[in-house]
């Protein structure tokens, strides 16, 4: 019986001398510019159900404007052509991917924020995303078409405060999901989509009897996360400046356009 206690302490004593262990382990630290061309492979966090920026092809490999970046991205970081591994996220994840050191960055659809900005880093942005509509009626042309009109937007996002200020008449109703937006137009139960223009543009390319309205309602630049602190600033000025040549270049719009992006 003794020799059963003392056992029982010794497995005890060990259980928590692990759990102290844990909770004393420093966190993961993400990689800096010359660990990553030390490594020779750039991790990057994507998206891959999101047409055109990220998503799978029918054979399920990961394509899209986002993936097109992070593949240039990592041959001219490292210079090499297989240095590239991508790993997909959920929007709830792409920030914490970043800050944790799962991921060296994150090309995920990530429009820069304040409160982002606590954590992590931003580069300068490669795309300028914003507030869009789609429809599939001739009927609407122009922003005041929608007036004393009934339109669908996600819950809680806040496209639906944008409208409010551009669209004061409007009548907002919220949907769950892109695919409930679709059933409520289909029923004719709005006469229009609000969404990112990103996202919509993916949703054209899928039902070809809708269109994009030629109206912008927002501007919201996409941007590439780095890890916040001073041992990331290499990897993001090196980054903002591979970006501003492929402005300049004209690469980034004519990949823009390839993927059908508005």
């Amino acid at each position: 019986m003794v020799l059963k206690r003392l056992a029982a302490q010794i497995r005890q004593a060990a259980g928590l001398s692990l759990v102290g262990a844990l909770l004393v382990m420093p966190p993961l630290f993400a990689a800096d510019l010359q660990t990553i061309q030390q490594r020779g492979r750039l991790i990057v966090a994507v998206k891959d159900n999101l047409r055109p920026l990220g998503f799978r092809s029918t054979d399920g490999q990961l394509q899209g404007f986002e993936v097109d970046i992070a593949q240039r991205l990592a041959r001219e970081l490292l210079d090499r052509p297989a240095s590239l591994e991508l790993k997909p996220v959920l929007n709830q994840d792409r920030i914490a991917a970043v800050a944790d050191g799962q991921v060296d960055v994150a090309i995920a659809r990530v429009t820069a924020t304040d409160a982002r900005s606590r954590v992590v880093s931003f580069s300068a942005p490669y795309y300028l995303d914003g507030t869009a509509l789609v429809t599939r009626t001739s009927q609407v042309q122009r922003l005041e078409d929608l007036a004393n009109r009934t339109i669908a937007v996600l819950k809680g996002s806040s496209t639906a405060e944008t409208l409010r200020y551009r669209l004061p008449t409007a009548t907002l109703v919220g949907v769950d999901s892109y695919d409930a937006a679709r059933v409520l137009l289909e029923k004719q139960g709005a006469i229009a989509f609000a969404a990112d223009a990103s996202v919509l543009s993916g949703w054209v390319q899928t039902f070809p009897d809708y269109r994009l309205v030629a109206v912008s309602l927002s501007v919201e630049p996409l941007c590439i996360v780095v890890p916040k602190g001073l041992q990331y600033d290499a990897l993001r000025r090196r980054i903002d400046f591979l970006l501003e040549r492929w402005q300049r270049e004209g690469w980034l719009k004519q990949r823009s356009a390839f993927w059908g992006l508005p």
